[in-house]
């Protein structure tokens, strides 16, 4: 490769990661909400929001799971809630700003039935509990003022029983929504649910009416919710509306707003996935990691799954997939990796490897929840405070992706090891390389590893990023390999540091 063209290989790298840069979606950090468990609200008739038998709760009751009732086709606990509401999330949006978000991802927020809202009533509609379309508006208009993004749940593969227009197609075979739904006595209930939930009759997507309800048409569900302001669509259960349909609802959003992101609930291994959709939420990457953690992978093991996994689906997708560890179908992370040690490793490599961390809000003041209900309760304000060491590594973490956009925008490729997860983000940049180096086992680990980086001149040092700036390097880059000792159940987050020489640099043409 001679001068010029190793001039127009790296002209293109750097065009790369700029426009990689430029857009919102990668690597952004993904800040998750249920509104109605989010912040109390200030408003003094909200009890006549919520009839029998639906019950408010005390903002310090923690949700317990509750009988199956038969008539409503649900479990007792999805009629209790917390009361939040848009006006009550608009007074923390400083809080979602300070910890560093750059997404607010609202739980579903158009009327439903239940507390949890994927049972949908009118997906054109907000329940009155949280507002309005005005005050939805409002709040577009306020988060973005603050410079984050908005997405939003889209339920599109069922609704709730207690829809009029489900009520209507399931009552009057001549209804004409009757072919909104798969009905007949072959189904419990008398139309197909989704797994089996009767309170969640399923779309029959295949009729071209309820496509241009929810995406195709100018004043679709999709469609109408961008304009109004929200950047994008997280997609529940979105493995099983099929590739095609994902294709033309992900057309079509980025037909009304481009660069809006649609990220699907995708629990499948995501790359054929990701030939239709921007993005998955990536459940794969979240198992190698509590696999890793936990010893059920070794890391020479985990360090292939995480390459190929991301070879496979492509770094441009897996930038804008959200990593995450836990959120409101999973328990808490505090409660499944209660060893402190052991959940800063899955933290720090959350915040590492190539993706858009999710903070299910409440998890960074360390908030604890088993399953579904109990991981949904509602926000600890009271561990909101300078003293919380979980809030306080939760900031660290968050800062070291906003200060280095290798974390952001980074290629991925792994260290060459044996008993040490390691890889490497790296960008045009030479000295914009980070190097990532777990040892999730219960003893130190010493090992001589590889860092094939061929712009990394020999002799440099290497700092702990997770540490104060003016600590020692913890090694040496010799020949492109290290030598390092790694605690038992700690990461290091290695950055080259160029070596004082009087002026003099080694780096100065790469």
């Amino acid at each position: 490769m001679n001068h010029t063209t190793n001039a127009l290989h790296r002209d293109t790298a750097a065009e790369t990661f700029a426009q990689r840069e430029q857009d919102w979606r990668n690597g952004a950090i993904v800040y998750q909400v249920l509104v109605d468990r989010f912040a109390p609200s200030a408003h003094p008739d909200k009890r006549a929001l919520y009839p029998a038998p639906k019950r408010l709760r005390n903002w310090d009751e923690v949700p317990q799971p509750g009988p199956y009732l038969h008539d409503q086709r649900l479990s007792s606990h999805e009629l209790d809630f917390w009361g939040g509401d848009f006006a009550s999330l608009r007074t923390r949006l400083d809080y979602i700003q300070d910890l560093g978000a750059d997404v607010l991802y609202l739980n579903p927020i158009h009327l439903a039935y239940t507390n949890h809202k994927y049972d949908a009533l009118d997906f054109m509609q907000i329940s009155p509990e949280f507002g309005d379309r005005e005050e939805f508006k409002q709040l577009m208009a306020e988060v973005h003022a603050r410079g984050m993004k908005v997405v939003l749940d889209g339920v599109f593969n069922h609704m709730g029983r207690n829809a009029p227009i489900f009520q209507d197609a399931l009552q009057n075979p001549d209804s004409p929504t009757r072919d909104w739904f798969a009905i007949g006595p072959q189904y419990a209930g008398g139309s197909r649910s989704w797994t089996g939930f009767q309170n969640l009759p399923e779309l029959n997507l295949e009729n071209p009416a309820v496509r241009a309800y929810l995406y195709e048409a100018a004043d679709s569900v999709v469609r109408s919710y961008l304009r109004d302001g929200a950047d994008g669509w997280r997609l529940d259960t979105a493995y099983e509306l099929g590739y095609d349909f994902l294709r033309d609802l992900t057309r079509a959003a980025h037909a009304e707003k481009p660069g809006s992101l649609i990220v699907g609930e995708i629990v499948n291994y995501p790359d054929t996935w990701l030939k239709s959709i921007d993005a998955v939420m990536n459940f794969s990457m979240r198992l190698i990691v509590l696999g890793l953690a936990s010893g059920q992978i070794s890391p020479l093991t985990a360090g292939r799954m995480a390459a190929r996994l991301i070879a496979d689906a492509g770094i441009e997708p897996i930038l804008k997939s959200w990593t995450l560890i836990d959120n409101h179908d999973i328990p808490r992370m505090a409660t499944i990796l209660p060893h402190l040690p052991r959940r800063r490793l899955v933290q720090a490599l959350q915040f590492t490897l190539p993706g858009s961390p999710n903070v299910y809000y409440g998890s960074e003041t360390g908030m604890v929840g088993g399953s579904d209900p109990e991981n949904r309760a509602p926000m600890r304000w009271d561990l909101v405070t300078a003293e919380n060491e979980e809030l306080a590594w939760m900031k660290n973490l968050i800062g070291l992706r906003k200060q280095h956009r290798v974390l952001r925008i980074g290629d991925f490729r792994t260290i060459e090891t044996e008993r040490l997860f390691a890889f490497e983000r790296f960008t045009d940049r030479a000295l914009e390389t980070v190097i990532v180096v777990a040892n999730p086992s219960g003893a130190a680990v010493s090992e001589r590893i590889m860092i094939a980086n061929a712009s990394l001149m020999d002799d440099t040092p290497v700092i702990n990023l997770l540490t104060p700036a003016d600590s020692p390097a913890i090694s040496r880059i010799e020949a492109a390999f290290m030598d390092i000792t790694v605690p038992a159940e700690t990461v290091y987050v290695l950055m080259p540091r160029e070596r004082s020489l009087g002026g003099y640099s080694r780096y100065k043409r790469v």
